[in-house]
């Protein structure tokens, strides 16, 4: 009896200890892992939607890129932080959905190691082709490609990358395997698709809108049900004559697993005040980001999210039989 009053004391402690900490919460700045180079699309995202968090929490987000493996190294450190709110990271498509089957040897599990904060917004894929290649549409597209598919290439990122995972699904849609050529990264891969030294690649729009506007490179659709305001001249894939290829490198805060629940829900209540920030809207709109509404915002959608996007892009991963380990 004892012995139960004791542990029932204790655990009265703990929840008081628990609850004043959260109710401190955020007594210093916070870390925001971008696995990322800076200047990329997650990172830029993280800096828009980190300046107006850090106006709301009274503490910096402090960006910090912890760069390598396909974002896994950054994603495999924010696992293992302390779960205090202090350490936080901005995960996407590639860290937290197509990493598990590209890495059998994958140091965290996206849907047990973290506890999720929220969908930030979405980068929608364009299908994207050298200026002067010689299909003026997707269909004409995908037909030239199949025919030609021994002399074909396609440029992307280095395996694990968005735009090596994205144009396996469109490879796989279009039943072709052409020649993949890698690049140290999606500057570098967009260059040769500007100088037509490659045929064709899948990028995120964030990445492409100045170079499609300008003539630099053709964009023959996105990847998403409606047209973006940044292209609204590009169709989207549905309209193109290929729905079946839906795909958005996605961004969402995540916290390590054992978070306590107080600290979630303000980082949560955090992102959503900046998400209906106006200039903030405007800069992520600007870009060609999607905003997340009402139903897709917060932690169980994105919990949803990250479950549904692992089963979609397992099996696309597996059957093209590549692996980044």
């Amino acid at each position: 009896m004892n012995f139960r009053k004791l542990a029932a004391a204790a655990l009265t402690l703990a929840a008081a200890t628990y609850s004043a900490a959260a109710q401190e919460y955020p007594a210093r700045p916070i870390t925001l892992i971008v696995p990322f180079a800076a200047g990329g699309p997650t990172d830029v995202i993280s800096r828009i939607i980190g300046d107006h968090m850090s106006k709301t929490l009274g503490q910096q987000l402090v960006i910090e890129n912890a760069v390598g493996a396909g974002g896994t190294t950054g994603s495999t450190r924010a696992k293992r932080a302390n779960p205090d709110g202090y350490t936080i990271i901005m995960g996407h498509l590639g860290t937290h959905a197509a990493s598990v089957a590209l890495y059998p040897n994958l140091a965290y599990n996206p849907s047990t190691d973290f506890e999720p904060i929220g969908l930030v917004a979405g980068t929608p894929i364009v299908i994207l082709a050298r200026k002067d290649f010689p299909a003026k549409d997707l269909k004409e597209f995908a037909a030239y490609v199949k025919a030609n598919e021994a002399k074909i290439n396609m440029a992307h990122a280095g395996v694990g990358s968005v735009s090596f995972t994205t144009c396996l699904l469109l490879n796989s849609i279009m039943g072709v395997k052409p020649t993949s050529v890698p690049f140290n990264g999606t500057g570098p891969a967009m260059n040769a698709l500007v100088g037509s030294q490659v045929d064709y690649m899948c990028d995120q729009i964030v990445n492409v809108v100045s170079q499609i506007t300008g003539g630099a490179i053709k964009g023959y659709a996105i990847a998403t049900p409606e047209r973006n305001a940044a292209l609204k001249d590009v169709p989207t894939t549905t309209e193109a004559g290929m729905k079946e290829f839906q795909a958005s490198a996605w961004n969402a805060l995540f916290a390590p697993k054992d978070t306590p629940k107080p600290i979630v829900d303000k980082i949560t209540a955090a992102l959503d005040k900046a998400l209906d920030d106006e200039l903030t809207r405007k800069r992520l709109l600007e870009l060609g980001s999607d905003i997340p509404n009402g139903p897709r915002r917060g932690q169980a959608a994105l919990a949803t999210l990250v479950s549904s996007e692992i089963a979609k892009w397992s099996p696309v991963i597996k059957a093209a039989g590549v692996s980044a380990n």
